[in-house]
């Protein structure tokens, strides 16, 4: 599959890097670094704070999740770089600890809303959160069945096909991934 086609004449105006990193901690808990930056390609003039150099954070925010296995959350905590607004910082504080104790998963999005959206809390922070529960889902239960890459994370010893199977289109038990390397669980296509 090609990469991007060759883009129009254009110019960088806007970049939003947005990095997850997972840990396994000596509790056996887990850790998610969540941190969402902002750019601008050119000199801005902020409200507040004034000209903002080009490649200069508008927003450069952190949090991290603790979770446990079942993907509740056990802490957070936030770290503010860089905001527009001094007021910004109130939304690193108590509003994301409403987050601990919610669970990971089916409504995950609702769930988020419920504690920390519209003005309860920040759209930047709401964005990590919502997208770090798909770095734990790579990170947990992967290391859990592989025991941390030293084993195949073939199916469960009770017969039951990995968490990923059926999550995705590579990995549909109708498609040929699974009828290569997990027969066991394909399917045939219905006609």
């Amino acid at each position: 599959m090609p990469d991007l086609p060759t883009p129009v004449a254009r110019r960088p105006v806007h970049t939003r890097t947005i990095r997850f990193d997972g840990f396994l901690r000596e509790d056996d808990l887990w850790d998610i670094d969540c941190e969402l930056r902002d750019t601008k390609a050119e000199p801005i003039q902020m409200r507040e704070k004034g000209l903002l150099p080009a490649g200069e954070p508008v927003h450069f925010l952190r949090v991290r999740l603790t979770v446990d296995d079942q993907f509740t959350i056990r802490a957070v905590q936030t770290g503010v770089l860089d905001v527009p607004f001094t007021e910004c910082h109130a939304a690193a504080g108590d509003p994301m600890q409403k987050l601990v104790g919610l669970t990971m998963g089916p409504g995950w999005r609702r769930k988020i809303e419920g504690a920390i959206g519209g003005v309860g809390g920040c759209t930047h922070y709401r964005e990590l959160v919502f997208n770090a529960a798909t770095a734990a889902f790579q990170m947990i239960p992967h290391y859990r069945s592989t025991q941390g890459g030293k084993k195949d994370d073939g199916p469960a010893k009770d017969g039951k096909p990995p968490f990923y199977m059926g999550q995705c289109m590579t990995w549909a038990f109708e498609g040929p991934v699974v009828q290569r390397l997990a027969p066991q669980f394909h399917r045939k296509q219905e006609s």
